[in-house]
């Protein structure tokens, strides 16, 4: 808000876009491609205020399309790994049940998070990203203009607002009283620095790209960074407190801990977790349910981990996030003056999508720790076309 003569004046955003993850930043960059400004605000102090997270495998018929439309391919192109679609698929004995080498296609290029995210946000004008503006709430004042409210107690209203804000939205109560529910798998993300250098098992073990080594309840899934790097998401089928009784601000203490779950493990998986630099960071993984959808609310909608929040196991997550992106920035620059129309027939799009992805990454979630893993893995990168 500011004061002119004593008088309040709300500031007002035509469009406004909660949260600067890649769903909202694509929207932002196609909205400007077509000549519509939005604001994107986003709870950070900055846009390094934390790290983004690991490699992203980026789909051709997704996040591609979405990059596609947002002007940035050729540019996205300079940010692959060489490389990095190679997958190796291992039991709990270290034994590769299936290796597949990265036949240089790029319908699924590896890229860093933290680059991709960069790309999207240097496309965009100065002074799109909002930086420090933490959402609280948001409340309908009418005809589809809502008024959202920011933690230093200062407020804007908007024609149209999407929360692309993740998981815990606090634009979804808008639409939707659905809450994020703990899927029974937990993550525990560790990093090998200098990998070829300083643990060259490791990284023979993880190779040139993406490695998965499975068992009944358990396994590690590992990337190799641009930076020589190896990021490992040790996953554990355990109940919702067991992170809640681990103290990880003891690294050693955390590894100990993990690694009981290992005990018949080989010893070259379990260096994953034993020769870790740094710190073990838990992450709890939680899901929408399968089909999340909202009647029309005017003047409001929602896209990415928001709008149809599931497991990573089927990599589709930053891909739709993007594509939803896209799709709504297309749909309202298809529909001039008709915001309505315009999100009527993009969520008519995005429920279907989003419902078939998270079902399909449902799925995975059982069959990638199923009690004889890693068959279901390898049965499905074995199958005939």
């Amino acid at each position: 808000m500011t004061t002119t003569g004593g008088t309040v004046q709300t500031v007002h955003h035509p469009v406004a876009i909660i949260g600067a993850g890649l769903g909202g930043l694509t929207l932002a960059r196609v909205l400007h491609v077509h000549g519509i400004e939005a604001a994107v605000l986003d709870l950070d102090a900055s846009p390094g205020a934390r790290t983004q997270g690991g490699m992203l495998d980026i789909h051709l018929d997704s996040g591609q399309e979405a990059l596609r439309a947002a002007g940035l391919h050729e540019r996205f192109r300079t940010l692959v790994l060489p490389g990095g679609q190679a997958t190796r698929v291992l039991d709990k004995d270290a034994v590769v049940r299936f290796e597949g080498a990265d036949d240089g296609t790029g319908e699924r290029p590896e890229v860093d998070r933290g680059a991709l995210r960069d790309l999207l946000l240097n496309a965009l004008p100065e002074g799109t990203v909002r930086w420090g503006a933490k959402v609280t709430g948001a409340r309908l004042l009418g005809e589809g203009r809502h008024e959202v409210r920011l933690e230093d107690g200062s407020a804007f209203t908007t024609d149209l607002l999407v929360g692309a804000d993740g998981a815990w939205s606090r634009i979804r109560p808008l639409l939707s009283d659905a809450r994020p529910a703990y899927t029974g798998v937990s993550f525990v993300e560790t990093d090998l620095l200098e990998a070829d250098a300083r643990h060259p098992v490791s990284a023979g073990v993880v190779g040139g790209g993406f490695l998965l080594a499975l068992g009944a309840g358990k396994g590690f899934l590992a990337h190799r960074e641009p930076d020589g790097s190896l990021h490992v998401y040790t996953a554990l089928r355990v109940g919702e407190e067991w992170a809640d009784r681990i103290d990880f601000g003891d690294a050693e203490a955390a590894k100990g801990h993990v690694l009981e779950h290992f005990a018949d493990w080989d010893k070259s998986l379990r260096a994953l977790v034993a020769d870790a630099d740094g710190p073990l960071v838990p992450r709890l993984i939680h899901a929408l349910p399968v089909g999340h959808r909202w009647d029309r609310v005017p003047g409001v909608t929602l896209l990415g981990d928001a709008a149809h929040l599931m497991s990573p196991f089927a990599g589709e997550g930053a891909n739709l996030a993007m594509l939803d992106g896209a799709e709504l920035g297309l749909a309202l620059a298809a529909h001039p003056g008709e915001r309505e129309a315009a999100l009527a027939a993009y969520e008519e799009k995005l429920f279907p999508r989003g419902e078939a992805a998270a079902a399909a990454s449902a799925h995975s979630s059982v069959a990638l720790f199923a009690e004889d893993a890693p068959q279901a893995v390898v049965d499905l990168f074995t199958a005939g076309p």
